[in-house]
């Protein structure tokens, strides 16, 4: 196995706390998923080390802050079987089948299959009364052309949007509330000085699965989830269309880990394709953990998965190409492992690299 599978960064005050102290999983009071689909696929490995082995006798609270299949994943951390949820997320999501061009409904009620499977028959009671592993979904409510099903209202919002973020990101605030479902008991507070309005509503039975379907729920691909029970009226989508890999200050006192699929970290969803950074101070107290080039270019196809494997790939192949990526994911968790029991500091960089 080569030695650079895995890369590691640290905002300032993150590395500073690890090389005072170690690195530990009681440094850690908060956890990041990211949207982008598929592309989580590379994590699988490290999601199973991480809450099967790093965080498995935690009694400590840890706030889980995921959109999309970061909400998705977060949701099976919160389980009482972190590993077994996960595995049943990877596998049901990886087998999916759609017909070559499906519709926002035919995605949305695959996505709902998928839930239900990955929450078996107890897993919406599990996380909402997990006073350790405290799951919060982000999602985005949307106004305006946006909330429409309409496909040309939605397309001309959406193309307001990206010219809009495009000018400044505070302007995404005349369209979408951040809203983040989360735990009773949570005490996350974030600063966002965007300014994108953003209210906490608490899990209940009735919109716990509601609202994990609304943060996965991509604009035009899928149905956005309307009137979501015990909250305002309105039109919810995916978490990601403000918070893709995140732009936010987690106030918390303690560390935030970040395993991510890419050392390239964009705010929203509009940003994918613009210079724009992420502020570096808002990863101060981060610990980014993703697959280096040389892991990448060592999976099939030389990439890591995403959504446009679905239309791109026949189903046998792209299931084939998946499950190799499970396979090999394993080298990220082993690399870590093997950081955090060798204490072997020397390998973290400082997150200026990235974000200077």
């Amino acid at each position: 196995m080569a030695s650079n599978m895995l890369e590691i960064y640290a905002g300032e005050t993150a590395l500073k706390t690890i090389q005072d102290n170690g690195f530990s999983p009681d440094l850690f009071t908060s956890f990041l998923g990211a949207s982008g689909g598929p592309k989580w696929f590379t994590l699988f490995g490290l999601d199973k080390y991480i809450f099967g082995e790093f965080f498995k006798e935690r009694t400590q609270a840890l706030n889980l802050i995921g959109s999309s299949a970061g909400a998705f994943r977060a949701a099976c951390f919160a389980q009482n079987d972190p590993v077994a949820a996960i595995t049943r997320l990877a596998k049901h999501y990886s087998e999916t089948v759609y017909l070559k061009k499906p519709t926002p409904e035919q995605v949305t009620l695959s996505v709902i299959e998928l839930l239900d499977k990955m929450f078996g028959e107890d897993g919406a009671a599990e996380i909402i009364d997990n006073d350790v592993m405290k799951a919060h979904f982000l999602v985005a409510k949307c106004n305006g052309f946006v909330a429409s099903e309409n496909k040309v209202l939605q397309g001309l919002g959406l193309l307001k949007s990206l010219a809009g973020n495009r000018i400044g990101r505070p302007l995404l605030a005349k369209q979408y509330e951040r809203f983040i479902f989360q735990n009773n008991d949570s005490d996350l507070e974030i600063y966002d000085p965007d300014n994108i309005s953003t209210t906490t509503m608490a899990f209940s039975t009735n919109n716990i699965k509601q609202a994990l379907i609304a943060s996965g729920a991509i604009p035009l691909v899928m149905q956005g989830i309307k009137d979501i029970d015990d909250c305002p009226q309105g039109m919810y989508r995916d978490g990601g269309i403000v918070d893709y890999h995140f732009d936010f200050e987690i106030k918390n006192k303690g560390l935030t880990l970040y395993p991510h699929f890419s050392s390239q970290l964009k705010a929203g969803w509009f940003d994918k394709n613009l210079a724009r950074k992420v502020r570096a101070k808002h990863y101060d107290k981060t610990v980014l953990i993703c697959p280096s080039d040389e892991f990448i270019a060592s999976l099939p196809y030389n990439k890591i998965p995403d959504r446009t494997d679905f239309t791109e790939m026949e189903p046998e192949q792209r299931l084939k190409y998946w499950q190799q990526v499970f396979v090999d994911s394993e080298q990220l968790a082993q690399q870590f492992k093997d950081f955090y029991q060798t204490q072997d500091l020397s390998r973290v960089k400082n997150i200026s690299q990235l974000l200077g």
